[in-house]
């Protein structure tokens, strides 16, 4: 499996939408307008980020690695 060298503000953003999907996917969320323009803000961030520019970053895998990387070192969080 490939390692993608991942900056880290990228990699705090897809935490941190990660962390806003869950708050927003909870039963009757409080504060649904500012989680929803939160996740749009970090969708937007996360998608125009430049390292998707980069060589390693062209491929889809990465944010595919991207997403299964944060999200399961979020799990590990919970679980702790």
């Amino acid at each position: 499996m490939e390692s993608f060298p991942f900056p880290d503000d990228l990699v705090r953003a897809q935490r941190e939408w990660h962390d806003t999907y869950r708050a927003l996917a909870a039963p009757r969320p409080r504060r649904t307008t500012e989680l929803r323009r939160r996740l749009l803000a970090l969708s937007v961030l996360i998608h125009w980020h430049p390292f998707w520019s980069t060589s390693p970053g062209r491929t889809p895998a990465a944010r595919v690695e991207l997403r299964r990387r944060t999200g399961r070192d979020q799990g590990a969080q919970d679980a702790a």
